[in-house]
C-alpha cells in the first residue's frame, strides 16, 4: 500500500467510529513510514497516538471506542506476560560499579534527556541495552537505576509465560508486549534473555528459536526511539550474535571488588543507627567477601544486623553494634555454598 491509500483508510474508519481498526491502520501507517524512511513523519504520527492514548478523552468521533477502552482490552491481552508495572525510585548513588560502566549508562540517559536535540540533526538514539556477568552482579539494579532516572514506567517481563510450546505462538507473544511498549514509550525489561535469544544453531533448536529470534530482531528493528528495551543475561554467549548486535549498548558487570563491597557497606549503613561492634574485624570480614555477588554480602550483612538487633532487645539506644562475629559467620556458610556450587 501507498500512503495515501493508509490515509484514506484512516479516515475511513476514523468516519464509522471504528477505533480498532483506525488505531491498526495507523500503526501500519507508522511503520510504513519507517521503511521508506521517513521517519520524522513517523515519530510525529507515533506521538500523536501516544498522547491521545493518554488523554483518555471520550468525545467526538473517538466516543465508541474511547481509549479506555483501547487500554483495557490490551491489559488484558498482555497482562499475563508482566510480572510487575513499576515507576522505580533507585537512581545512581543506589548503584555501586565501576566508572566505566556508570559513564555508559551516564551517557545513555543523557541520550534520552536530549532526545529532541538528536531528533534535529536526524541522529539514531540508542534504546537497546544489554546488561551481562554472573548472577548478583547488579544487572536487575542497574535496570531499575536507568528506570528512575529516566523517570519511565517499566514492564518487567514475564518470560515463563511468553515462551509457548504452541508453535508460533511464542513469536506472537513478543509482538504484544513490543506493540504495549511501543504505545505507552515505556521500558521493557526482559531476565534470563538467554531463554529466548539463542543461538539459531543451537542443538535443542527444531527450529522455533530460530524465528524466535527472528521475531526479535525484526521488533528490535522497529522498536520507537522513545521506547527501550533492557535485556539482561548470566550467558552472553548463548544469545545469538546478530542479536547481540542489535543492542547499542552491552554493559558487562562484575562482582565486586574489595573497595566496592566497601562502597556497599557504606551506602547499606548511611543515615541508620547500626555500627561495628570491632572496626577491625569487619574490614577482615569485608576483605573475605570478595569472590561473592553484591547480593549475598549484602544479605549476609542485613541478617547479621537483623540477629544483632535481636540480641540487644529491651536496650534502647542511639547506635546499635552490629556484632561482627555474626556476619562473618554468615560470610563464610556463603562461601561453604560458593565452593559446593562450583
Amino acid at each position: 500500500m501507498q500512503q495515501i491509500d493508509y490515509i484514506k483508510e484512516i479516515a475511513k474508519y476514523g468516519l464509522e467510529n471504528d477505533q480498532e481498526k483506525l488505531l491498526f491502520t495507523l500503526n501500519e501507517l507508522i511503520e510504513h513510514s519507517k521503511q521508506t524512511k521517513k521517519v520524522n513523519f513517523a515519530l510525529q504520527l507515533q506521538s500523536i497516538l501516544k498522547d491521545a492514548i493518554r488523554q483518555q478523552q471520550t468525545n467526538g468521533i473517538v466516543k465508541l471506542g474511547s481509549p479506555k477502552h483501547i487500554l483495557r482490552e490490551e491489559d488484558r491481552e498482555v497482562s499475563e506476560f508482566i510480572l510487575e508495572k513499576l515507576t522505580s525510585d533507585y537512581r545512581f548513588p543506589n548503584l555501586v560499579c565501576s566508572e566505566a560502566v556508570h559513564s555508559e549508562l551516564a551517557y545513555f540517559i543523557e541520550e534520552h534527556r536530549s532526545i529532541e536535540l538528536l531528533r534535529q540533526y536526524d541522529l539514531p538514539i540508542s534504546n537497546k541495552v544489554l546488561f551481562y556477568g554472573p548472577s548478583g552482579c547488579g544487572k536487575t539494579l542497574a535496570a531499575y537505576v536507568l528506570a528512575g532516572e529516566l523517570e519511565k514506567m517499566m514492564i518487567v517481563i514475564n518470560l515463563g509465560a511468553i515462551v509457548s510450546s504452541k508453535l508460533g505462538e511464542t513469536s506472537k507473544n513478543l509482538a504484544k508486549i513490543f506493540r504495549r511498549a511501543a504505545t505507552e514509550d515505556c521500558i521493557v525489561f526482559m531476565d534470563e534473555f538467554d531463554t529466548l535469544g539463542k543461538v539459531r544453531d543451537y542443538s535443542q533448536d527444531h527450529g522455533e528459536m530460530k524465528r524466535v529470534v527472528n521475531t526479535i530482531l525484526q521488533l528490535f528493528d522497529y522498536l520507537p526511539q522513545g521506547s527501550i528495551v533492557i535485556a539482561a543475561t548470566n550467558q552472553k554467549d548463548m544469545i545469538d550474535e546478530a542479536l547481540l548486535r542489535r543492542f547499542d549498548l552491552a554493559v558487562e558487570l562484575h562482582l565486586p571488588d574489595q573497595s566496592h563491597i566497601q562502597e556497599l557497606v557504606k551506602k547499606t549503613l548511611a543515615d541508620s543507627p547500626f555500627s561495628f561492634d570491632n572496626r577491625e574485624n569487619s574490614q577482615r570480614i569485608i576483605s573475605n567477601s570478595v569472590g561473592l555477588s553484591y547480593y549475598t554480602i549484602q544479605k549476609a550483612l542485613l541478617t547479621a544486623i537483623k540477629r544483632s538487633l535481636f540480641l540487644q532487645q529491651g536496650k534502647v539506644k542511639k547506635s546499635i553494634k552490629i556484632q561482627t562475629s555474626v556476619w562473618a559467620e554468615l560470610i563464610e556458610q556463603e562461601r561453604k555454598v560458593l565452593l559446593e556450587a562450583n
